[in-house]
């Protein structure tokens, strides 16, 4: 039998490993993205990938974006290369801007609050305690890059729509920052679908929120009260029950996401009487498709991974976190009938018929890019094989260094990025409507 001291010798490492375990439970919980241990080293002085997201990579690897089968996706709708492929060469130091279209109850809250607080930037946003807005600057300039309710406010109204932004934005801009060079906008937004949206913003209005203060201008004015009456008498709908919310027939949650992405002056905006409904109908959806496609990107909150990778490889862009996706919801928590729900779907049926399309377009995009940047990888690799065949047959030894950029064998390189280099995340705040 052992004596008491060999048996403490033999307790004493396995409860140094088991206390090395514990902690690191707690350090690197299951499914953390904060720690990082590589399983193998990269060859000497060679790196396997040469973008700018190589620092990252497994920044990526999760369930979410590896859901790349079936090889091709089935589509109803005829996309064509140009459709898919959306990068842009967006100069933050010259004269492009974005234009974030914030569409009610779609996350966009949370989206705009990822623009100015999660980008990383040269110059970050400078968000400070107390103040409503961010100041979103380009590098050395005092031009802004970013208008949205966290960098300008809601300078064109409250959550304007694409017929208000397109004729405001340059406006806008020209007033706040005198500029002789044309700038570029790109526009983007995010969508949902449409029971869950609609369900949202019922519980939204039911708290107290009315957007009252919206301005709706389409051709140079507001709708008068006879072209969109309001729902409600006295100061909001606070309480309001979902078959009273359902019942109104002028409540602009019906078909919102169309609504806010057509171009409202092609059916005479909100003058019902200009044309027929169903022609009015016909317009609208394909003027939002249309529009949907043509924008520099747009996100699904459904889908808050695969956004986050289109919006980075679209801009050229990189977000300091991960974003999260959250299904525990409001509108997922309301119990809701078959018959309810088809209700919904039927007062909804241009948004419905929108995001099935935008759903598609978006899945399909995300699978091209993705495809593509594994082909540009794959390519990558075989050509630093290639080279260092030829290294090794010619008998010269590996540079320690990155060999990109002239510098091999010199004392340059590729500096890797650290935490300190990340600008801290700030508050966010609400913003103030101006009218334009």
């Amino acid at each position: 039998m052992m004596d008491d001291r060999s048996s403490k010798l033999i307790l004493v490492p396995i409860l140094a490993v088991l206390f090395v375990m514990i902690g690191y439970q707690y350090i690197c919980p299951a499914g953390s993205n904060s720690c990082h241990f590589k399983t193998e080293e990269k060859l000497r002085g060679v790196s396997l990938l040469s973008s700018s997201y190589q620092d990252s990579d497994d920044f990526y690897r999760d369930q979410d974006l590896e859901d790349d089968s079936p090889a091709k996706l089935p589509s109803k709708f005829n996309f064509t290369e140009r459709d898919l492929d959306r990068h842009v060469e967006f100069n933050i130091k010259g004269d492009d801007v974005i234009v974030f279209l914030h569409i009610q109850k779609t996350g966009g809250t949370t989206f705009g609050r990822h623009l100015v607080r999660n980008i990383r930037l040269e110059q970050p946003c400078d968000c400070k305690p107390g103040q409503k807005k961010c100041t979103c600057h380009r590098p050395g300039k005092e031009e802004s890059w970013l208008f949205s309710r966290f960098s300008t406010g809601w300078s064109c109204g409250l959550h304007a729509d694409w017929t208000e932004l397109t004729n405001c934005v340059p406006v806008i801009m020209d007033k706040k920052e005198a500029q002789r060079n044309k700038r570029n906008f790109y526009y983007i937004t995010m969508l949902r679908d449409p029971v869950s949206r609609y369900l949202s913003e019922w519980k939204h209005v039911q708290r107290g929120a009315t957007w009252k203060t919206a301005l709706h201008m389409c051709d140079g004015r507001s709708p008068t009260q006879d072209e969109l009456p309001t729902c409600y008498s006295g100061d909001d709908w606070s309480g309001v029950t979902l078959t009273e919310f359902m019942n109104c027939p002028s409540n602009l949650a019906n078909n919102r996401q169309v609504r806010m992405l057509a171009d409202l002056s092609l059916v005479g905006c909100y003058n019902l009487s200009s044309m027929n409904e169903s022609q009015r109908n016909e317009i609208l959806l394909g003027s939002a498709m249309s529009n949907l496609k043509n924008m520099a990107f747009y996100g699904l909150t459904e889908f808050q991974r695969k956004t986050q990778y289109l919006f980075e490889r679209t801009f050229s862009l990189r977000f300091i976190s991960a974003f999260t996706q959250i299904n525990s919801t409001r509108a997922a928590n309301v119990d809701l009938s078959e018959l309810v729900r088809r209700r919904i779907e039927e007062l909804n049926f241009l948004d419905v018929q929108l995001y099935e399309y935008a759903k598609d377009l978006f899945l399909h995009r995300f699978q091209f890019t993705r495809q593509r940047e594994h082909q540009e990888v794959r390519l990558k690799r075989r050509e630093e094989r290639r080279w260092l065949r030829e290294q090794r047959e010619q008998g010269r030894p590996w540079p320690t260094k990155h060999r990109g950029g002239g510098n091999r064998g010199g004392g340059g390189g590729l500096e890797k990025e650290t935490d300190s280099d990340f600008p801290t995340t700030t508050e966010d705040y609400t913003s103030q409507v101006a009218h334009w």
